[in-house]
């Protein structure tokens, strides 16, 4: 079996950076293990597999370990790659997926993700969070994630975690955010147990660091920075409800692999 295969850098309007997501293009829903197959050997943060019922899309993530409930990265990628290379013809695009229909408008050379918002809840940091950041935050929130705010820009570029003790943090990944010198806010993100130590673009994140800082700035619009390696720029909304996660995206590859 051929499966279409698209590489796409998501949240960057330059290759190289951003973050790299797969979109495989399926006729049909294949064995879960073999798309966990497909992701391991992809070897992305993210492979999102798609497929088409009755005018319809269903759409799903995988990280080379896990299936994952939300990821804004690679469904971004995949509203790309319908309209550059599948010529989709509408000015917004739904997923049908874990965490319910999952919208992606287009304008111009932006796209823009309408997420339901998942605010954290305050709580104490777990010793074995603080240890495995290395320092204690100002605050820490838990949604799925743990959310901890720390100082400043510095503190969150130079986090050097301990990634054997992040992965037995109860939560699937930890958030690290502070405020921003040059925009609103900036974060990192990092995921041990989804098999991906640091990821390089969060969108899923952003629906809990969104009303975080909407409330904590009194402001509904908002730029951001993730500090990865690559990294990459949001323009952030909040909604109430649902937050809006825009960037650009740009293709690296399109090929096909057999199955």
């Amino acid at each position: 079996m051929k499966i279409p295969i698209y590489q796409i850098d998501a949240f960057s309007q330059d290759r190289f950076h951003g973050n790299p997501a797969a979109v495989c293009i399926l006729q049909e829903w294949l064995p879960d293990s073999t798309l966990q197959n497909i992701a391991a050997e992809n070897n992305l943060a993210e492979t999102a597999f798609v497929v088409e019922k009755n005018g319809h899309f269903e759409l799903r993530w995988f990280t080379p370990a896990v299936e994952v409930d939300l990821c804004g990265h690679a469904t971004l990628a995949t509203a790309f790659v319908y309209k550059e290379h599948l010529n989709y013809p509408d000015d917004s695009i739904s997923f049908k997926t874990q965490s319910g229909l999952l919208k992606v408008e287009y304008g111009g050379n932006m796209l823009s993700l309408v997420f339901p918002s998942r605010p954290g809840t305050a709580c104490a940091a777990p010793d074995l969070l603080v240890k495995g950041i290395g320092i204690v935050p100002q605050e820490t929130l838990k949604s799925r994630d743990y959310m901890v705010v720390l100082r400043d820009e510095d503190e969150v570029r130079h986090l050097d975690p301990d990634f054997a003790k992040l992965k037995d943090v109860d939560a699937l990944g930890v958030i690290a955010t502070a405020p921003g010198n040059d925009v609103d806010f900036v974060s990192r993100f990092f995921a041990p147990q989804a098999g991906m130590n640091e990821d390089p673009v969060t969108g899923s994140s952003h629906t809990t660091l969104i009303p975080y800082w909407s409330a904590k700035l009194r402001k509904k619009n908002m730029a951001a920075l993730q500090l990865s390696h690559r990294g990459g720029k949001l323009y952030c909304e909040d909604l109430g409800d649902k937050v809006k996660i825009s960037g650009r995206a740009i293709t690296y590859l399109v090929g096909e692999i057999t199955v």
